[in-house]
């Protein structure tokens, strides 16, 4: 359904920290990566699609968060989840939530939100009842 996702940045170096940290944590790897564009890409571990892409935006004028949006990443276990969490929270990322069961939502629903340094709101979660 999705090819990529790309998240508008400000601080290129500090946001890849940020994100090089938490897309560690669930088990991604790089594709590439150019300080000069600035940009940068993440994809699952397996290959392929969807990509994470963060970078300036294209038409110059700075990036800024949107009220409202969130982005949900998908985590391989409920201890990813807690890894991402913690390396937001270690990498300038400011909590929105704790890790943790959210049964209203479904009951294996495990997730964590937080902000980036820019002030975007991602969320990551576990869907399985137990971890894979």
């Amino acid at each position: 359904m999705l090819s990529h996702i790309y998240i508008g940045i400000n601080d290129f170096e500090r946001s890849f920290d940020f994100y090089a940290a938490v897309m560690a944590a669930l088990a991604t790897r790089l594709r590439f990566t150019d300080a000069g564009k600035p940009w940068a890409a993440w994809q699952p571990a397996e290959g392929g699609r969807p990509l994470f892409i963060i970078g300036r935006p294209y038409d110059g004028q700075p990036a800024q968060a949107g009220n409202g949006q969130m982005i949900a990443l998908l985590a391989p276990s409920r201890a990813a989840v807690d890894a991402a969490h913690a390396a937001a929270l270690a990498h300038g990322g400011r909590c929105e939530g704790a890790p943790g069961l959210r049964p209203h939502y479904h009951a294996n629903y495990y997730g964590s939100y937080f902000r980036d340094p820019e002030g975007n709101k991602l969320c990551v979660v576990h869907h399985d009842a137990v971890d894979a």
